[in-house]
């Protein structure tokens, strides 16, 4: 009932409809519509109320609400199951847990659709690759989380980490106007500066993908001293970038809508031509670089990235060395 008086406020933003109005189209009371438009004014909608004229909605919070997300979506199974919490440890983590994989089907009792959509304003225990903490403070960007089922080997897996920073990339572009770079082997760059971070997560027997949960943090504003003093300098955001605010559900939509896109030709094999879409943003190629493993430290010319997602890597000896892993700098 709520989401529908919403739909009605929205249909004509510059307009009034009565109480009345509403009562007929829904079939409800006036007191039923009234306690939703309390919600609604609660979860932060902006609506003005006149007694010879009705209500009129004049301002939309900056929160990640499921029915602003689904709102416009166009995408068939990506974000059409959408779980928002104000705060979670991880949005990764609250995907795996709501996956709850029990069989093969949703009649062996499945808890969560291909597609379905975790999403935060905050994330107290958000983390990047290798168990690295990553900072998620609240309403300061895009902390969400996707959840696939494809029917793939585990061989290609690491390639939905390549694929969505593709889609991420396209997305900002289009939303923002910006071209971010993307750093080997999963954040997305502006001038050098972190934007963005990719974290995916399977869960496998045997031979068979039970699912994937690929995890984005996107930084959309500045986060100020809710970040640690140390890591400021290595990390920007959209709004800082733009100088003006980034509308984060439009973002997501976005995000959503490429990933499908980047998704299905995945499935389709068209992944050749998404790996020289990421190689041509790529900021780690054609350059002498430093990469760092968990023990060592290495040097040399950046060649290529080989159709496993490994970085080719000619050191000073001439030896050429293949790294799955690692930071470049």
């Amino acid at each position: 009932m709520k989401n529908r008086i919403l739909e009605l406020l929205k249909f004509d933003r510059e307009s009034y409809i009565s109480g009345e109005e509403i009562c007929r189209i829904l079939g409800v009371s006036r007191t039923a519509v009234w306690k939703h438009i309390q919600v609604l004014r609660d979860e932060g909608y902006k609506i003005l109320s006149m007694p010879s004229k009705g209500y009129c909605l004049t301002a939309i919070p900056d929160r990640l609400y499921p029915e602003e997300i689904m709102s416009g979506l166009l995408t068939k199974s990506l974000g059409r199951d959408v779980r928002y919490f104000e705060i979670v440890d991880s949005t990764n983590n609250k995907a795996k847990e709501l996956a709850g994989f029990k069989g093969l089907s949703h009649e062996a009792g499945l808890t969560a659709a291909e597609g379905m959509l975790v999403i935060a304003e905050e994330q107290t225990g958000g983390r990047g690759r290798l168990g690295r903490s990553w900072h998620a403070p609240y309403g300061k960007g895009i902390w969400m989380s996707v959840l696939l089922r494809p029917q793939v080997c585990l061989e290609i897996v690491y390639q939905m980490t390549m694929i969505t920073a593709v889609a991420v990339m396209r997305a900002v572009r289009e939303v923002c106007g910006i071209a971010p770079e993307i750093k080997w082997p999963n954040d997305l760059q502006y001038e050098g500066k972190k934007l963005c971070g990719i974290l995916t997560e399977m869960s496998a027997e045997a031979d068979r993908v039970n699912y994937i949960v690929v995890g984005i943090g996107i930084n959309t504003a500045s986060a100020g001293d809710l970040i640690p003093p140390q890591i400021t300098h290595q990390m920007t955001s959209l709004s800082e970038i733009t100088g003006k605010p980034v509308s984060r559900v439009k973002l997501v939509q976005e995000v959503l809508q490429e990933l499908e896109a980047c998704y299905d030709s995945w499935l389709a094999g068209g992944f050749p031509e998404l790996l020289e879409e990421w190689k041509s943003h790529c900021n780690s190629l054609n350059r002498q670089v430093a990469v760092k493993t968990l023990h060592e430290v290495y040097t040399g010319w950046s060649m290529d990235v080989n159709s496993d997602g490994a970085l080719l890597l000619k050191l000073d000896n001439g030896e050429i060395k293949k790294f799955v892993s690692g930071d470049v700098s």
